[in-house]
Parts: C-alpha cells; sequence; structure tokens
C-alpha cells in the first residue's frame, strides 16, 4: 500500500527485543522492562522516521500506533507499574504526531491463532485465547475513549487482504472512503 501511494511506510520492529520471549515464558516478571523497552524503541523509531519530512513523499502509513504501548502496559502490568509507566508515555506521547486515520483490522480470536501458528515465533506459540481477548478488548476500549480521532474497524474475517489480491483492492477502496470523527463500523465482505 505504502508503494502504492508512494508513501513513507514504517514497520514496527520487534524481532531483535530480548525481553519478548522471557515475557511468553514468565510475564509477571519480564512484563515491565518488556513494556518500557517497547515503549523507547517505539518512540526512537517514530521520532527518527517522522521528524524527517519527505516533500516527495507526504503521506505516512504505518503499521502500528504508538498508544499501542499504552493498550499493552494496561494489559500486563500490575497496577502501581501501570502509574508510572502512564506518567512515561504521556511525556512522550505528547512530542509525537497523530494520525488523520487509524485502521483496526479486526480478526476473531479463532484467526489471530490461526495467524500466530502460520507466523511460527517459537515463543508466541503458548499465547492464550484468554490473553487475546484481553488485548483485543483493551483495544475497543482505548478506541471508544477517543472520540477526536477518525477510526475505521474492518472486519476481515472473511478476506485474506494479504494473498488475495481482490480482497487488498477491496480494503484499498474502504479505505478511499470519508470518515467522520468517531469509530466506523465496516465488515469487509465479497461482492
Amino acid at each position: 500500500m505504502a508503494e502504492e501511494y508512494n508513501a513513507k511506510l514504517i514497520l514496527e520492529q520487534f524481532a531483535d527485543n530480548p525481553f519478548l520471549p522471557k515475557f511468553y515464558e514468565d510475564p509477571e516478571k519480564h512484563a515491565f522492562p518488556l513494556e518500557l523497552s517497547f515503549l523507547a524503541e517505539r518512540y526512537h523509531q517514530l521520532k527518527k522516521e517522522l521528524t524527517t519530512h519527505d516533500i516527495f513523499n507526504p503521506v505516512v502509513i504505518s503499521d502500528y500506533y504508538f498508544v499501542k504501548s499504552l493498550i499493552f502496559a494496561k494489559s500486563n502490568l500490575k497496577e502501581d507499574e501501570f502509574a508510572l509507566y502512564t506518567k512515561l508515555f504521556h511525556i512522550i506521547n505528547d512530542s509525537l504526531p497523530k494520525p488523520d486515520l487509524l485502521v483496526y483490522l479486526y480478526h476473531d480470536i479463532e484467526r489471530l491463532q490461526q495467524n500466530i501458528r502460520k507466523r511460527g515465533r517459537i515463543y508466541e506459540q503458548n499465547i492464550t485465547n484468554e490473553y487475546l481477548i484481553k488485548i483485543q478488548t483493551a483495544y475497543f476500549d482505548f478506541l471508544k475513549q477517543v472520540p477526536e480521532q477518525r477510526i475505521v474497524i474492518i472486519d476481515v474475517n472473511t478476506i485474506d487482504c494479504a494473498n488475495n489480491n481482490k480482497d487488498y483492492e477491496l480494503i484499498l477502496k474502504l479505505l478511499q472512503k470519508s470518515y467522520p470523527l468517531g469509530i466506523s463500523h465496516i465488515k469487509a465482505e465479497k461482492d
């Protein structure tokens, strides 16, 4: 999509995070250092990518939103850790630009588990349905709290926009529409 729109592409970098496999082994012990490391990594990446303006590529497409850090932290941290984390998050978040459009591609839990298995990361194979439900609920709770943001939630359970060009074209068509502030729910379905 970034290539098609001559946009700058920002992809989340997480593979080298040494705390991620440890977190999946012992979440209680490693949640706080994991969340702090993601906060720092995402901030540095976005600050670097978004402070260099490119007049030839003014559009930016990112596969994550910085607020993701807060959503996961709320789900993974103890109350006192989350309170400290939140203070740090808001100091950092206020210095970053906000997206013009936030797109959430919704999959049900069964489809998420299929994608996790297909991706094949060993340390992710024991992610429980309960954890995925907790994260998904945290996303929806957050999205309800930002009425000043244009948000599109697209149910993509019945399509495969990564491997089917017609499904990808359907997503592009949906994203070309004008959406009001708040949340718009769409079910992506083949004609």
